[in-house]
C-alpha cells in the first residue's frame, strides 16, 4: 500500500477518533442541558416544543434534509419518485430522495476517490451510488407487492363472510384492517379513512388501486364498481374473485417452478462476467486495467455491457410468463 492510501487512511481514522471522544464526553451534559430547558420553560407552547421536537440526531439530520430538498421541491422527478415512493411505503418525500441519491452518488466517488486515489474507479462507484438507491426503491416495492397479493385472497374471505353477517361494504373494509397484518391493513386503513372522511367509495377505491398497482386489486375494485352500479350479490362475487385469485397464485407457482432453471442462468451469466473481471483485478491489475486504459479496450467494454444487458433482457422475456 503507498504512503498517499496509508495517509488518507490515518487521516479519515483520526478524524472518527475525535468526533466519537467528543460524542462520549459531551452526551450527559447536552441530555442535562434539554432537561433543563424542559423544566425551566416558561409557557405552556415551550414545554411543548421542547417535549414534542427535541434536539435528536435524527430530527436534526431530518431538518438539514427537508431544507435541502427544497431546491428540487418543484421538479418533476421529485413527482415521479414520490408515486414510486408511495407504492413502495418508504416515508420518504420525493424530492427528499433526491436529495439522498445526490449524496450518495457524490460520496460514493468522493470515497473511493480518496480510498484508491483513481478517478476512473471514483467515476464508477459515483455511477453505482446513483443506480443503487432507485433499485433499493423498485425492490422495496416489488417485494410489498407481493406481500399485497398473497393477501388479497384472505381479505376477500374476510369481507365475504362479513357481508354474509350483515356487515355493510364499509364495515367489511375495517375487518379487513383490523385482521389482516400490513402491507393490505394498512392500504384498507387508508381507504376506510377517506371514506369516513367524505370521499366517495369509488374514488376512494379507485385511489388505492392507483397506489398499489396490483392486477389482483385491479379485478377487485373493478367488480365492486360494477356491482354498486348494476347491483347484486356482493358476497358470491367477492368469492368468485377470491377463487379467481387462488388459482392465479397456483399457476403462477408452477410456472416459477418450471422456470427456475432459466432464471438461476440468467443471474449466473449476468454475473460471471463482473465477477471474472474483480478477479482479475486482485490477482493482474495491470492486465485488467488495459481495458480502460486505451480507447480499444473502452470499446470493448461497451460492447461487453450493451451485449449483457441485451441478454438479461431476452433471458427475463422467456422466464417472464404472464398469467
Amino acid at each position: 500500500m503507498s504512503l498517499e492510501k496509508i495517509a488518507v487512511l490515518i487521516f479519515i481514522a483520526g478524524n472518527l477518533m475525535v468526533l466519537g471522544i467528543h460524542q462520549l464526553l459531551t452526551k450527559d451534559s447536552s441530555e442535562i442541558s434539554r432537561r433543563m430547558k424542559k423544566l425551566t420553560a416558561k409557557t405552556f407552547r415551550q414545554r411543548l416544543a421542547q417535549s414534542g421536537h427535541e434536539d435528536t440526531p435524527h430530527t436534526t439530520w431530518r431538518q438539514l434534509l427537508e431544507r435541502a430538498a427544497r431546491i428540487f421541491a418543484k421538479r418533476g422527478i421529485s413527482k415521479r419518485m414520490e408515486v414510486e415512493l408511495t407504492k413502495a411505503d418508504i416515508p420518504l418525500r420525493g424530492e427528499e430522495f433526491v436529495v439522498l441519491v445526490l449524496l450518495a452518488g457524490f460520496g460514493c466517488t468522493l470515497f473511493f476517490l480518496m480510498l484508491t486515489l483513481n478517478l476512473t474507479f471514483g467515476v464508477m462507484a459515483g455511477i453505482c451510488g446513483f443506480i443503487i438507491p432507485f433499485l433499493l426503491v423498485r425492490i422495496a416495492r416489488q417485494k410489498r407487492l407481493a406481500n399485497f397479493n398473497a393477501q388479497i385472497g384472505d381479505a376477500l374471505v374476510i369481507m365475504s363472510n362479513s357481508l354474509r353477517s350483515g356487515f355493510s361494504f364499509l364495515q367489511a373494509m375495517d375487518m379487513v384492517r383490523k385482521e389482516l397484518p400490513a402491507p393490505i391493513s394498512k392500504e384498507f386503513g387508508r381507504t376506510f379513512k377517506e371514506m369516513n372522511l367524505g370521499t366517495q367509495a369509488e374514488e376512494a377505491l379507485q385511489n388505492m388501486a392507483q397506489r398499489v398497482k396490483s392486477d389482483d386489486l385491479d379485478l377487485l375494485v373493478t367488480a365492486v364498481l360494477i356491482q354498486r352500479q348494476v347491483g347484486g350479490n356482493l358476497a358470491e362475487v367477492l368469492d368468485n374473485i377470491a377463487e379467481t385469485i387462488r388459482e392465479r397464485v397456483r399457476i403462477k407457482g408452477q410456472i416459477r417452478t418450471l422456470t427456475a432453471q432459466g432464471r438461476i442462468s440468467g443471474f449466473v451469466i449476468g454475473l460471471l462476467p463482473v465477477g471474472l473481471a474483480a478477479v482479475m483485478f486482485i490477482i493482474s491489475p495491470g492486465y485488467i486495467m488495459t481495458l480502460f486504459t486505451s480507447r480499444i479496450g473502452l470499446m470493448l467494454v461497451a460492447a461487453a455491457i450493451f451485449s449483457e444487458i441485451i441478454g438479461v433482457i431476452f433471458i427475463k422475456k422467456i422466464v417472464d410468463i404472464e398469467v
